[in-house]
């Protein structure tokens, strides 16, 4: 199969691609491709949670409404996953809305260009919501992409290293940030111009990959071959309608619980170290304080190495309890002490939220068969707590007044209740994905498939005629052949 084909958008979801079934081999270049974009918006984000404090400073703006940059950002997920960009997967494919969230990324990053140059905080918010809108896309299809992409068993380990690709972009960004743009610029208004060109080579970046991803050839994953998945693995929950999808509907309060916590804490990391952290009767600085949330960022990328690590020898359900809980422990002592004390506790909240997020797209995918495409979307959808929490974070911390580094008064620490309480109400999925057995029966016949690994199915004459030409596939059971389409010798349509 060549690099460069003659590019193709339509595919049919009633046909069998085996695209489900690579083996790690031959999973090993899409997903490398894949990988690309899991850099891409975490470079986003990063940057997005360094400019949060710098506005406040450059613009004189409240922290509340500096959210505003969050809200914009998150609040574009749940109209792009379940609103264009699914439409856009259900009806034309995976490498569609991968072309479609790269443009919206890039005329996001051209708007974003003038809005910096003449410091207009509104119209840099309404570019960050059309970049929201090309990264939710992206992700509607890259997480559930590389989730069953190859062997089902290690999807869980592959999204997490894809996603630590992710966090290696967050630590780019503020390091960035604090090296190039704000060093030493205090209250510089210039210092925002300097991050237009970064804007404008995204805008070049991204566009160029649309066109890669135009030509290149990368493997397509259709409801057949979902339900086929499903069915092997003895995991189908997809023979219920989809209003009864329970599981999954957890999983997507879940992510918005965590995701929402997530991003609050990251968004309010360089206000924390500046109202907590005083040396010598000198608070940190903004510019410090990004050098510290590289590092934050760093041990976030840590955790997601370590964990997809741990998951190759224990279950991901086990690990994905653990680190749920590790966070919630930890969070408590950063909002009661100061200091470096203070700042070590969301180090390690940082690197126990690291295989959070991917885990419960893996593990809320498992066993939903033809319904993936429409599940994925949901769960991408709880992003949307990025643009809930945050606001209420800092709401919460303009509340207790102004900070006072001479008495400790610090109302962002004490602010960090409210991400405390939404991890709370995420860890219940993680304990009942453990605990439940309709939860961990499903989750657990995935960890067992040897689809992708065995030669199982190498000799299943549907598999070996998936396997030809571009375009070629088999129909789903449930479905009637057509003159023109490619069927089972011998097999008769129910």
């Amino acid at each position: 199969m060549g690099f460069f084909k003659r590019p193709t958008l339509r595919n049919r979801d009633d046909k069998r691609t085996r695209a489900a079934e690579l083996t790690l081999r031959e999973s090993i270049y899409p997903l490398c491709l894949v990988t690309i974009l899991f850099f891409l918006w975490g470079f986003s984000y990063g940057l997005i949670d360094t400019l949060n404090k710098h506005f406040q400073v450059v613009l004189g703006i409240t922290r509340s409404r500096s959210s505003g940059l969050q809200a914009a950002y998150f609040g574009a997920y749940p109209l792009a996953s379940l609103g264009h960009a699914n439409w856009i997967l259900r009806h034309w494919g995976y490498k569609a809305c991968f072309i479609w969230g790269l443009f919206l990324y890039g005329v996001g990053s051209l708007i974003a260009w003038p809005c910096l140059l003449y410091r207009s905080f509104g119209g840099f918010c309404a570019a960050i919501f059309v970049i929201g809108n090309g990264l939710g896309s992206l992700e509607t299809a890259a997480n559930p992409y590389l989730a069953v992409c190859g062997p089902p068993k290690y999807s869980e380990i592959r999204i997490n290293i894809a996603q630590a690709f992710n966090g290696i972009g967050t630590v780019v960004a503020p390091v960035l940030a604090s090296y190039v743009f704000f060093k030493n610029t205090g209250t510089d208004q210039n210092a925002l111009e300097s991050v237009q060109w970064t804007y404008l080579a995204i805008a070049c970046f991204v566009f160029a990959l649309a066109v890669v991803y135009a030509y290149s050839s990368i493997p397509e994953i259709t409801d057949a071959d979902m339900a086929f998945q499903a069915e092997s693995t003895h995991a189908g929950t997809d023979v219920k309608p989809f209003r009864k999808q329970y599981r999954l509907f957890h999983a997507t309060f879940a992510q918005f619980c965590y995701t929402g916590a997530q991003v609050a804490i990251a968004g309010a990391f360089i206000n924390y170290v500046t109202e907590t952290r005083v040396i010598n009767g000198v608070p940190t600085s903004s510019s410090t304080a990004s050098q510290f949330l590289a590092g934050a960022q760093g041990a976030f990328t840590l955790g997601r190495f370590a964990g997809s690590g741990i998951m190759k020898f224990v279950r991901p359900r086990w690990v994905f309890l653990v680190f749920m809980t590790m966070c919630i422990i930890f969070i408590i002592p950063a909002i009661t002490e100061r200091g470096n004390t203070g700042m070590s506790m969301l180090y390690i909240v940082l690197f126990f939220e690291s295989i959070i997020f991917p885990t419960i797209v893996a593990l809320g995918m498992r066993g939903l068969g033809k319904y993936s495409k429409r599940g994925s979307g949901f769960i991408v959808a709880g992003v949307a707590g990025g643009a809930v929490v945050p606001p209420l974070l800092f709401a919460a911390s303009d509340s207790q007044g102004k900070p006072n580094p001479q008495t400790g008064h610090a109302p962002t620490a004490i602010a960090m209740t409210v991400p405390m309480a939404f991890f709370i109400a995420a860890w219940s999925y993680s304990f009942c994905i453990n605990f439940v057995p309709a939860y961990r029966n499903v989750a657990d016949s995935f960890s067992t498939t040897e689809i992708g690994i065995s030669n199982a199915h190498a000799n299943d004459p549907e598999n070996q005629l998936a396997s030809g030409r571009e375009g070629e596939g088999v129909m789903a059971k449930d479905e009637t052949p057509s003159r023109t389409e490619a069927v089972v010798p011998n097999e008769k349509a129910s």
